[in-house]
């Protein structure tokens, strides 16, 4: 073998390794929503109904797992308490929104609420367990802290649901598909914060200073990174977007004091679909969870969806392991 064809080889394997996991994705999405709609025998309106519902929910769906992926890729736990959080956060607007103020106005005020609770739950429960590389501490942590909130809201609220009255009534039309405008602005909503975060990640120092402790946290605290500190705030900032995603569901959800549970499961699923750590990897997993859960309501109705969901999941694992954007470890 030539050295001029070893390099070549070498090249394509790099390219192909390369390819960016969005292109066959968007194909295989692309391809299948094809079928669904030329011999999927389904009214093709009641199909662009599913699709638009479904990116609608895969946009929230993504925003809660963004938190819960940025914790584990910089923490390295799985946050338990993810689900419970954003029960929190919803009953912080519905609370505020009882007392006169408009619900995407409460929702920015419970954002610097969540974040101030994210960094304090890290800074008095967890940072010893996490410095110290403990794995079983922080599960069992945040297990006992979802507990905890979901009781209290109990004791304070009550079990009977409650509801808040969307301030925007009325709907939009999509290629000839319904999409309620509160469901539209929480899509909107969750697309921006994404983009941010992203653009905080990538373009600033706080964000510098989290790439590196995920990357390598004794590196890291060799170069004077206060690791403590980013544990603290990347804690921080997983609460605040589950603040964001509660807010902006809000309207359209009945409260209960375990409503966030049923996000938890698919946060997690949604996590490990799109490579752990991944920020990217978790707002494409949402949007295709999203979409496998409404357009396959239409062939499995009730639960059963949620078994193509997992069987999706699965699929993923067996020719992805790392999930679509995670690294080979």
């Amino acid at each position: 073998m030539t050295a001029a064809t070893s390099t070549a080889e070498k090249t394509g394997k790099k390219s192909l390794s390369g390819l960016n996991p969005g292109i066959p994705v968007a194909a295989a999405i692309v391809v299948i929503m094809a079928v669904i709609y030329l011999v999927g025998g389904k009214d093709q309106g009641l199909v662009t109904q599913s699709v638009v519902s479904g990116l609608l929910l895969g946009g929230v769906y993504a925003l809660i797992s963004v938190g819960l992926t940025l914790i584990f890729g910089v923490l390295g736990i799985v946050n338990f308490a993810q689900g419970a959080m954003l029960t929190m956060a919803m009953y912080i607007v519905y609370a505020l929104s009882t007392a006169g103020l408009p619900v995407y106005l409460a929702t920015l005020l419970a954002v610097p609420v969540m974040f101030l609770f994210g960094m304090v739950v890290q800074a008095t429960l967890l940072t010893k367990l996490t410095v110290s590389g403990s794995h079983d501490g922080p599960l069992l942590v945040t297990l006992g802290l979802s507990l905890l909130i979901i009781n209290v809201l109990l004791m304070i609220f009550g079990g009977r649901p409650q509801s808040v009255q969307a301030p925007i009534d009325g709907s939009l039309d999509v290629l000839g598909a319904v999409a309620a405008w509160p469901r539209v602005i929480a899509f909107i909503g969750a697309a921006l914060v994404a983009v941010a975060l992203t653009a905080v990640l990538k373009r600033t120092p706080l964000g510098l200073s989290i790439r590196a402790v995920a990357s390598n946290s004794e590196g890291a605290k060799l170069v004077g990174v206060d690791i403590g500190r980013v544990y603290a705030l990347t804690f921080g900032i997983g609460a605040a977007c589950v603040a964001v995603a509660g807010g902006l569901m809000t309207p359209f959800t009945s409260l209960t004091p375990s409503v966030g549970e049923q996000f938890t499961i698919l946060a997690f699923v949604i996590v490990v679909l799109g490579g752990l750590g991944s920020v990217v990897g978790a707002m494409v997993g949402g949007l295709v969870i999203g979409l496998v859960q409404t357009v396959g309501a239409l062939y499995l109705p009730g639960t059963g969806s949620l078994i193509l969901v997992f069987a999706v999941f699965v699929l993923v694992l067996f020719l992805k392991p790392e999930g679509l954007y995670g690294a080979r470890r």
